[in-house]
């Protein structure tokens, strides 16, 4: 990539080596700061407080020097945030007022509800802004790295820039999909809606079999789930089976019998699920309103806290 007089990479080009530093070197900075020393970047600088971030740096990124922040910033050609998404205005804040920031410097976030306007104060002294989402789960175990690759990064950045966010994200193992800044709110809600949550469902579902006396019940569940998963992805509502499915009423009132009995704190979200599960099935044809009524009844009822 061509540099600045400041030292700094100019957007026309596509990222060859770079100073990455990284605030700060959580699962997810340390991760991509490996994915990046794998593309033959230099991480030399990152971020740490706690015990356990020291030690994954050390694991992930032994060539970055564990600095403050502000020294992070001021060494790095490419400045990767990898903070929670409500501290990142205040940490620009912070960089920007402190004069830590460069013209010409690259400087990207890895938040997913965020675009580039949470990075403005940094743009007001020229540096060149980036979101880089990676759509994915991070553990701190050493699969995280490999989970990257043919992983979806959700970028947003100004249109000379888009080849420089695209670069990056392919050198990381990543496939890049552009999210305009106005569309990253829904994109998030979107990716937590089915990751986030689908971590709810699935172990409510494994404490509901533990109570029925299923002694392995992350064994008996899996199969299910993934054959439901990638039914799903392949065929969308069409894979919908079931008794919500098939307006099976008295199937569904004995399930909230049992569960308003022995996990009545799960009560309420197994009706609001089989109400979204029934007007989706309606919708898709897979139920029809009359077959519907007396489903769409019982859940009405104990909705209310009525018997069935």
């Amino acid at each position: 990539m061509a540099m600045s007089p400041h030292g700094f990479a100019r957007p026309s080009e596509a990222a060859s080596r770079l100073d990455v530093g990284i605030i700060s070197a959580g699962r997810v900075g340390s991760t991509l700061g490996a994915a990046l020393a794998r593309a033959g970047h230099r991480i030399v600088a990152a971020s740490a407080v706690s015990e356990a971030s020291k030690a994954r740096a050390a694991r992930l990124i032994p060539s970055a020097e564990i600095l403050p922040a502000d020294e992070v910033a001021r060494r790095a050609a490419l400045l990767l945030i990898a903070v929670p998404d409500d501290t990142i205005a205040d940490l620009i804040g912070g960089l920007v007022g402190g004069g830590h920031l460069q013209p010409g410097q690259l400087v990207a976030h890895t938040s997913g509800s965020h675009g580039i306007e949470v990075l403005r104060p940094a743009a007001s002294v020229g540096t060149l802004n980036m979101a880089l989402h990676p759509v994915m789960t991070f553990t701190g175990r050493d699969e995280d790295l490999e989970r990257l690759q043919g992983a979806s990064f959700g970028v947003t950045a100004d249109e000379p820039l888009q080849l420089v966010g695209e670069a990056l994200v392919l050198e990381m193992g990543g496939e890049a999909e552009f999210v305009a800044e106005e569309a990253r709110p829904l994109y998030h809600a979107a990716l937590s809606h089915g990751a986030n949550h689908l971590n709810t469902l699935v172990n409510e579902a494994v404490d509901m079999l533990r109570a029925a006396g299923i002694s392995h019940p992350e064994r008996m569940i899996a199969p299910i789930l993934s054959a439901s998963l990638d039914n799903t992805l392949r065929l969308g509502d069409k894979a919908l089976t079931g008794p919500v499915a098939r307006g099976d009423a008295s199937t569904v009132s004995a399930h909230l019998s049992a569960l308003a009995a022995a996990r009545p704190d799960s009560v309420a979200a197994y009706l609001a699920m089989a109400r979204r599960t029934a007007d989706r099935a309606i919708d898709s044809g897979r139920l029809s309103v009359e077959d519907a009524e007396p489903l769409l009844g019982v859940l009405a009822r104990r909705d209310q806290g009525d018997s069935p």
